[in-house]
């Protein structure tokens, strides 16, 4: 013999069982204000993930190849959409990993179980930047296509010809106490420190397979803001005048 009528889906019950919990949990204002709380850091922690992921990240600065601009353990904001949505530009600060041989061997560094676990959590959440050591942080001198050559009879860098009057470099740096020219290769960048004489950029990689060159597949990301300290904080400038009579190659 049939049942009459239709039976309830097993999810449909489920569903509604929850649904009635929750319900009756809300009534109680202490488990109300612990729902909507752990909601509430559940969304931000998810939404900082993905900004991680997606948008931007955040460094410090562990030395001083770029100083004035940068000085040691700034914190700083870089756009992960560059270069790969946003292409990079002249004069743009660059973060970008090791193509090889610039570090050198990173020191090992025993961590507690403890420091290893809230440098994972943190660094998920883009709350600290535990990798910001293996990371090195340029200016883009040099775009695809470009011949970058040191130096006329004036001591500045040449672009495509085209001497170029560097207002960004610390004071009393010069543009390159090393004569090269290079040709930068497709999908690469030239990049400098603004600390032109403590700084191992570049020009101090030419025999690497690289030539020197960073490629963009090594390119984390645009620095776009120094974030603190917080008497630190600006935009991070092009400097678009310095380029702007530079030609095309």
């Amino acid at each position: 013999m049939q049942e009459s009528g239709e039976k309830r889906p097993r999810n449909a019950t489920t569903l509604s069982s929850i649904r009635r919990f929750i319900k009756n949990a809300k009534k109680n204002w202490f488990v109300a204000f612990l729902f909507d709380f752990v909601v509430i850091v559940g969304t931000a922690l998810v939404l900082s993930v993905a900004i991680k992921a997606f948008l931007i990240r955040s460094f410090y600065i562990p030395s001083g190849s770029m100083l004035e601009t940068l000085q040691i353990n700034d914190r700083i904001i870089v756009n992960v959409l560059a270069p790969e949505v946003m292409p990079l530009e002249h004069g743009d600060v660059v973060v970008f990993r090791d193509p090889g041989g610039w570090l050198g061997a990173a020191p090992t560094v025993e961590k507690s179980t403890i420091q290893q676990i809230s440098d994972f959590v943190l660094g998920t959440f883009g709350i600290t930047a535990p990798d910001s050591a293996e990371h090195l942080v340029k200016r883009v001198i040099g775009l695809p296509g470009d011949t970058v050559e040191c130096c006329d009879a004036q001591g500045r860098l040449m672009i495509n010809g085209v001497p170029i009057d560097e207002t960004y470099i610390r004071e009393g740096s010069m543009p390159s106490e090393l004569e090269f020219k290079v040709t930068v290769p497709a999908d690469s960048y030239w990049v400098m420190g603004d600390n032109r004489q403590n700084s191992t950029d570049s020009r101090y990689h030419q025999e690497l397979p690289s030539g020197g060159f960073v490629n963009k597949e090594f390119v984390v990301g645009r620095a776009v803001l120094i974030s603190w300290p917080v008497e630190h904080w600006i935009f991070l400038d092009n400097y678009q005048d310095v380029f702007a009579d530079v030609p095309k190659p």
